[in-house]
């Protein structure tokens, strides 16, 4: 009984954390789709890559994203990660 309190614990706890971090994640993913511009499915790709080649958590690359609309600029490993994301994610590649 006490391992599935703390297994049904974990798990509220982890779908709050995904709840809190949904609106970063969805105002990144819109910012992509304008800057690419791309249908949602290839900006979700290009965060999902670029989280992954940076060994990021995704809320964290895309609230480092969003913060590049108040003067922050994006770590120079995640810049180069997304630009890579944004080539392999092309629209003469066909989305």
């Amino acid at each position: 009984m006490a391992t599935e309190t703390a297994s049904a614990a974990e798990e509220l706890a982890q779908l709050r954390e995904a709840m809190a971090s949904r609106p970063v994640i969805d105002q990144a993913r819109g910012m992509v789709m304008a800057m690419v511009p791309c249908p949602a499915e290839a900006a979700w790709e290009v965060l999902v890559e670029t989280s992954q080649h940076t060994n990021t958590k995704l809320r964290d690359i895309a609230s480092r994203l969003v913060a590049t609309t108040e003067g922050r600029r994006l770590p120079p490993e995640v810049e180069k990660a997304m630009a890579a994301a944004f080539r392999r994610h092309r629209p003469d590649r066909g989305w």
